[in-house]
């Protein structure tokens, strides 16, 4: 007799990916949470046998399913390793599918939830005023007194650490003050529509203007949508995929509309999401085709720059550096040899090897709100990898760059965390140009 499953709404885990897991283990060396916990149900062969017995009845969906599913990282490192091919990362995200239509968050959770994932990032607009409100913040010297003061003891620990390393925020975003349009430089190569991102573009707008600027630089036409919105990526990892929908929709039509040759993003999480839209519409028959053809074109800036042929730069930059594999690029995308290659040409960069860098720094969107301890336990081990003669951390997400700032910030080091695409833009800005 077959038993009713546990998972009792559309979208949910399929069969076929979670049948192929055979249990073999070696997942278990590389799944950052078995390391700290030696929990089999927090392993990624324990939580997909969760899953399997959920879809199949034999569990119900109560804490000893979600527990596991939501304290996973969805950092993929799994998936690197799995010899079937197990798509771990969508039994995650779908089966947390099942547990927010079942159980959508309530309490603060829930409020935070609608504010943010819903209310905020999901409005370009709103989210620019919130930009506005904490560079007033910086500018205005509130920020002095509520430092000197002790006024920010108020606030729960973790905003505390973030208020501590939020970057200087702009007086616009990139996606307020680049042109819509910039020509190519040279002999052009095609056209490129730049993908600004939500929390990227109000915290980080410089990268996207480093990469505007680095794509015009290599025979890229360079548009920018206006109407653009989220990725949905935080969505996705918080099991709200009906919004996640809402927006991979609107993107996929502004972005076909602009006729460019590639989508670019430098955001590895945003990367991961967009490439991977298809996986939202299985019972959309028109979207998923749409999904698939707008994913075709989805480059991450270093992966692009690789494919098309960059400008090897002449400016030195007298640095440093070790590269950071961020999760959702190296496990999720496949992009290792790319970014390495980029900063190996720049002239007077010395790159060192951080050791086990493809392992998770803790942020996995937005982890480390949620799972505070988890995170922090990984960002130690990370900071601790870090080797001592660099001077900088590079990187290509948005979202390690906040963690590992963290990570500095707690420990007093002198060390700057950086984009790949800042060192190749800087490169670039420092060349000659030759006398006539």
């Amino acid at each position: 007799m077959t038993r009713e499953t546990s998972f009792l709404f559309t979208d949910a885990p399929e069969e076929d990916k979670y049948s192929v897991c055979v249990h073999c283990g070696f997942c278990l060396e590389v799944c950052p949470t078995y390391q700290e916990l030696g929990d089999e149900n927090h392993s990624p062969r324990g939580r997909v046998l969760l899953i399997r017995e959920a879809a199949e009845g034999e569990l119900p969906l109560d804490d000893s399913v979600i527990d596991p599913v939501f304290t996973c990282l969805d950092c993929r490192a799994c998936e690197t390793v799995c010899p079937s091919g197990v798509q771990v990362g969508s039994l995650i995200e779908t089966a947390r599918g099942q547990v927010y239509a079942a159980k959508p968050p309530t309490g603060k959770a829930g409020l935070l939830h609608r504010l943010f994932l819903r209310g905020v990032f999901t409005h370009p607009k709103r989210l620019q005023s919130v930009g506005k409100l904490i560079r007033f913040y910086q500018k205005s010297g509130l920020r002095t007194i509520a430092r000197n003061t002790g006024a920010l003891r108020l606030l729960p620990k973790g905003a505390r650490e973030m208020e501590a390393v939020l970057p200087q925020i702009p007086e616009a975003s990139a996606l307020q003050s680049l042109p819509e349009r910039m020509s190519a430089s040279g002999t052009r190569k095609g056209t490129g529509a730049l993908f600004t991102g939500c929390v990227m573009d109000i915290f980080f707008s410089n990268i996207n203007e480093a990469t505007a600027r680095v794509a015009v630089k290599n025979g890229l036409d360079v548009v920018v949508p206006q109407e653009q919105v989220c990725c949905g990526a935080l969505q996705i990892h918080a099991g709200d995929r009906e919004q996640a929908r809402k927006l991979a929709r609107h993107n996929i039509d502004v972005f076909l509309e602009s006729d460019a040759d590639y989508i670019i993003i430098n955001a590895a999480g945003c990367g991961a999401a967009l490439k991977e839209y298809a996986d939202l519409f299985r019972d959309d028959r028109i979207y998923e085709q749409r999904a698939h053809q707008f994913s075709a074109k989805v480059r991450d800036i270093s992966e692009l720059l690789v494919e098309i042929g960059f400008e090897t730069p002449t400016g030195r930059v007298e640095r440093t550096v070790t590269y950071h594999d961020a999760c959702h690029l190296c496990h999720a995308q496949g992009i290792r040899s790319q970014p390495r290659q980029l900063l190996h040409s720049i002239p007077g960069l010395q790159l060192v090897d951080l050791p086990d860098s493809e392992r998770c720094c803790g942020s996995a969107g937005i982890y480390n709100l949620t799972h505070p301890e988890m995170a922090g336990a990984l960002l130690e081990r990370k900071m601790d990898d870090i080797p001592e003669r660099a001077d900088a951390v590079v990187m290509g997400n948005p979202g390690c760059m906040m963690q590992i700032r963290l990570g500095v910030h707690k420990r007093g080091r002198s060390l700057n965390v950086l984009h790949t695409v800042e060192l190749l833009d800087q490169a670039y800005g420092e060349e000659v140009s030759p006398r006539g």
